[in-house]
């Protein structure tokens, strides 16, 4: 078994900033490619940020230039540090990891429960 644990999520100001962790726990042999996203209320759920494991990244158009994502392959650990943020990336983040597991020989989709960002004056 494995799991994705969000952290990070709270309320934040227009313009103020946010770090998200995303760790992964159990019988990990490696992870593939790691990503966020998010979903508001009465949407459809969108990649925000992906990072390969060789940390080739691709964003959202909406949060490039002001979100980062990154990670720690030793951690199994995910980042999206978020700045400059506005009321419309209001929502439920949630990790995504693609992980291979010890003694397995196929890959699987794990997704976290998320965390709640709420961007508001």
């Amino acid at each position: 078994q494995v799991q994705l644990v969000e952290s990070g999520g709270g309320l934040v100001q227009p313009g103020g900033s946010l770090r998200l962790s995303c760790a992964a726990s159990g019988s990990i042999f490696s992870i593939n490619t790691m990503g966020w996203y998010r979903q508001a209320p009465g949407k459809e759920r969108e990649l925000v940020a992906a990072i390969t494991r060789g940390d080739i990244t691709n964003y959202a158009d909406s949060v490039k230039g002001r979100f980062t994502i990154s990670r720690d392959n030793a951690k199994n650990t995910v980042y999206l540090q978020m700045n400059s943020l506005k009321p419309e990336d209001t929502a439920v983040y949630s990790c995504n990891a693609e992980v291979l597991l010890h003694g397995s020989y196929r890959s699987r989709e794990v997704w976290g429960r998320g965390t709640l960002v709420t961007v508001s004056s």
